[in-house]
């Protein structure tokens, strides 16, 4: 479904985020991207859809010729749904509101300057019914909780109707019990949809719940990849150890870029 071939990514200063990685990912499956903070998870999941360029390497998506063309970047990105650690929903408006943003790809700008039709009115709802949000379609996303602040981005994504959904750390800011019932969520309605998902996560026990497949990174590289039920202490081991004495390397913009990733769609 897409592949990333020899993709690396420095950041300004040298940084190596990630080192050249290559990787498939095979469409209708869970993929969690696992490790400590720094290993490269946001990078990499950030060059599936360019929203991060990589510094070398080239990613490919199914049906499409190229991803380096405007027309078949937006193609791809308007495919591609983005689930944030942070939300990243715009506060005064309406949970309607921010959810119909997920259309806007759908539309040329100058249509997008325009109120939203029928159709997408109906998808927003219907994508809010999906994640139990529909009786607060009309309530400002600032007077939400966390956790449905959460559910309210996922709708988003939905509303793009994606073949892909990429979420990144989408339950790193919420509390143990709500991090498991939206994880839960965002998995469910993915394979109803048939939408393959790939997720960062830091948290151990949700990874190896919710995963087909786990890929572990450590020091911004590859160092494990296969099943999820397969995965041993062992293997944990390789993915973490000795990561608490590395320096942070991941680009620290990311909520600069999560801001941008909406209107890139």
């Amino acid at each position: 479904m897409i592949e990333l071939v020899d993709v690396s990514k420095t950041y300004k200063g040298e940084v190596l985020a990630l080192g050249p990685t290559s990787l498939s990912i095979e469409a209708g499956r869970v993929t969690v991207l696992l490790g400590p903070s720094g290993a490269g998870k946001s990078t990499l999941l950030r060059c599936m859809n360019l929203l991060v360029k990589p510094s070398t390497g080239l990613v490919r998506a199914e049906g499409l010729p190229s991803l380096e063309s405007r027309g078949d970047l937006r193609q791809h990105r308007r495919r591609t749904g983005m689930v944030f650690q942070h939300h990243q929903l715009i506060p005064r408006y309406t949970a309607l509101r921010n959810v119909l943003l997920g259309r806007v790809g759908y539309h040329t700008f100058w249509r997008s300057l325009l109120p939203f039709g029928r159709r997408d009115e109906r998808i927003a709802l219907e994508a809010l019914d999906r994640v139990g949000l529909l009786d607060k379609a009309l309530t400002r996303v600032d007077n939400l909780s966390g956790g449905m602040q959460q559910r309210v981005g996922i709708a988003r994504a939905l509303a793009q109707q994606p073949d892909l959904i990429l979420a990144d750390e989408p339950v790193a800011s919420l509390d143990p019990a709500t991090a498991r019932r939206v994880m839960e969520l965002l998995r469910r309605v993915c394979q109803e949809s048939g939408i393959t998902l790939v997720a960062s996560l830091h948290q151990v026990d949700l990874a190896l719940e919710h995963a087909d497949r786990i890929v572990g990174l450590a020091h911004g590289r590859i160092v494990y990849d296969g099943p999820a039920a397969d995965v041993t202490d062992d293997d944990l081991r390789v993915i973490y150890g000795g990561s608490h004495d590395e320096p942070q390397t991941e680009d620290p913009s990311h909520l600069a870029e999560d801001r941008l990733a909406i209107e890139r769609r």
